[in-house]
């Protein structure tokens, strides 16, 4: 099938995920000293990174006019929505961070290139994570699922406060409306004052 669109979707004809418990044992873990190559040629180590950050997870954002990985990814629940989940991110960056968010990342298993084809392409104003290599996934044991022989993220969000987990969305559906969530509970949930070093 065609990705004709990747932002125009109708979620009503799209199956919604379940919560399969795959996220429960993620709030109040602490992140992993991994780097991951991020699409502004940074390598980022979020257990270093002090403050409140914002990672929202996808499974694969696709390519207008390409051909979809799989013929019936729309019907794998969970898996459409990516791009919308993305543009959300980016059209509300700025009130995310007046609410407190001192850094926001995208994140996949994807390659840093395709994802620095598809920041470029999408305008976006943060960086976007690449777990090629599937270290941060396997450290954290997030939730993933396989497709075409590829091992990918089941989408989410983390709030993650001075490099411990504190918040949790999952599972996220409808994918566009996840950082307008993220963005309210932040509002309702101001992050305590960070202890200068």
């Amino acid at each position: 099938m065609n990705q004709r669109s990747l932002t125009e979707v109708d979620w009503s004809k799209i199956p919604a995920p379940a919560d399969d418990g795959g996220a429960a044992h993620l709030k109040g873990m602490a992140l992993p000293p991994v780097s991951l190559l991020a699409t502004d040629d940074t390598s980022v180590t979020l257990s270093t990174l002090r403050g409140r950050t914002v990672v929202f997870a996808y499974p694969r954002t696709g390519e207008p006019g390409k051909i979809a990985l799989v013929d019936d990814w729309d019907m794998i629940p969970g898996a459409r929505g990516c791009t919308p989940q993305t543009c959300a991110f980016r059209d509300l960056f700025a009130e995310l961070k007046a609410a407190g968010a001192a850094q926001v990342f995208g994140l996949s298993t994807q390659s840093n290139n395709y994802q620095i084809e598809m920041a470029s392409r999408l305008h976006l104003p943060f960086p976007v994570l690449s777990d090629e290599k599937l270290e941060l996934t396997r450290a954290l044991d997030l939730p993933t699922m396989e497709v075409a022989g590829l091992t990918l993220i089941k989408r989410l969000a983390l709030i993650i406060d001075d490099a411990r987990i504190t918040q949790v969305f999952y599972p996220v559906f409808p994918p566009d409306r996840n950082a307008g969530d993220v963005l309210d509970w932040l509002k309702a949930n101001p992050a305590k004052d960070p202890v200068r070093a």
